[in-house]
């Protein structure tokens, strides 16, 4: 066959458009589909905003529940944690799917725009929609926190279960508790970048990053907010533990994790290719 030589199509152009719509996303694909949803979520309004992040923070309550139901239920063994982190889950689940404002996922959507286009009002966008969000999902943690604290509302082995989580979201060290959000930060920004192509899979890349978290007893800053605030609720902490022991490592590892690990190393190696596509 000579160079210059039409390559034979084996499809029809049906069939083309089927493995077409069946081939992987490419990078800058990806990259612009996440972008774009964050340009649409840097212009949504205030209140919209806020009422989106305070329903996400009161669904991340259900990570901190359900993995107390399961741990309830289960020998206290070595390998317990193995199985409750699956319940860590249920939270991001809802939220994910249910297509509420989560901040650990505008680390990565609200940053690409201003990796994108390099503007002030740009950053102050992605500043004013972090603040709301921010504020709006802790709220709902608080809310939720205060829902299961009293007495009666569940089995003294739940309840048990639930003080025995509250506590370890407030364990560690101010250095450990930072280097372990930076990983949390990473991966439920990575499962954003994920989540395109993930297609029919969505539950499964969700269920699978955020079982790692649990596992890894990686710090987030809304699912691990209502734990610790519970523990305050129930006499287990004060406001300053919480405050300084879990609220500023993990926000700041959080955003570390997110931000740069992500987004600016999803971002870089493509830039380039972006540039290139916008000049034709």
């Amino acid at each position: 066959m000579d160079d210059n030589d039409p390559v034979p199509q084996a499809l029809d152009e049906f069939g083309q458009q089927q493995a077409g719509a069946a081939a992987p996303l490419r990078p800058h694909v990806i990259h612009e589909v996440v972008r774009e949803e964050g340009e649409v979520e840097l212009r949504r309004a205030a209140l919209s905003l806020a009422l989106s992040g305070f329903a996400a923070g009161l669904s991340m309550g259900f990570s901190f529940l359900t993995l107390s139901l399961l741990r309830a239920g289960l020998p206290d063994a070595p390998w317990h944690r193995l199985v409750d982190s699956f319940g860590y889950s249920l939270g991001f689940v809802i939220v994910i799917l249910g297509r509420q404002q989560l901040f650990t996922e505008s680390t990565l959507t609200a940053v690409l725009p201003v990796l994108t286009s390099r503007t002030l009002r740009t950053i102050l966008l992605m500043l004013r929609l972090w603040g709301i969000v921010l504020a709006s999902n802790l709220l709902g943690t608080f809310v939720f926190a205060a829902l299961v604290t009293p007495e009666g509302v569940f089995p003294s082995e739940v309840r048990a279960a639930l003080l025995e989580v509250g506590r370890e979201s407030l364990s560690g060290g101010f250095g450990p508790v930072l280097l372990k959000s930076v990983f949390a930060g990473w991966l439920i920004a990575l499962m954003v970048w994920l989540l395109p192509n993930a297609r029919q899979a969505r539950l499964w890349v969700i269920i699978l990053l955020t079982y790692v978290v649990s596992v890894g007893r990686f710090s987030h800053i809304i699912a691990g907010s209502t734990e610790a605030i519970f523990a305050v609720f129930t006499g287990g902490a004060s406001v300053h533990d919480y405050v300084l022991r879990f609220l500023v490592p993990t926000l700041l590892g959080n955003t570390i994790g997110g931000v740069s690990l992500v987004a600016l190393l999803n971002h870089a190696p493509i830039a380039q290719e972006l540039r290139e596509v916008g000049e034709r």
